[in-house]
């Protein structure tokens, strides 16, 4: 009987990569066999975020997929579809960043909602004062300003 891999699935933006991208990462595939990682599409990020990234969704989609903890790079859906690409990867396990929304009870009645059955974990910030996109984008137009 062969033995059915456990899916891990992670999401994010991913416009810069970052130490602390990789260290999410790492410890995401801690949880199961297989990585797979959702990317934000470009109209996605600009809702959230209120700016366009600064990488398209193929560049960074590419760069997430050539990151050795990673087995498949797939680009997310938009709008109310959002939540629809679950049905499609049927992840055992989901890991948010420890500063990714939705909360777990937001991703719980979601899930819910659809029919999947999956754990929710929560990764810790490697550093939270030092590797986030954000305070490094600032950092970054700042010396070269």
């Amino acid at each position: 009987m062969v033995k059915q891999k456990k899916r891990v699935l992670a999401f994010g933006t991913f416009d810069g990569i970052h130490p602390g991208h990789i260290y999410y990462l790492e410890q995401a595939k801690k949880f199961g066999d297989e990585l797979i990682v959702v990317i934000a599409r470009d109209k996605t990020v600009e809702k959230i975020k209120g700016k366009k990234p600064i990488l398209k969704e193929k560049e960074r989609k590419h760069l997430i997929a050539s990151l050795k903890p990673v087995n498949k790079a797939v680009l997310g859906l938009t709008g109310k579809k959002t939540f629809e690409i679950l049905k499609k990867l049927k992840p055992q396990v989901i890991v948010l960043g420890y500063d990714q929304k939705p909360t777990k009870k937001e991703l719980e009645k979601e899930l819910k909602k659809i029919g999947i059955t999956a754990e929710i974990k929560r990764v810790k910030a490697l550093n939270s004062k030092r590797f986030k996109s954000s305070k490094l984008k600032k950092e970054i137009i700042k010396k070269f300003s």
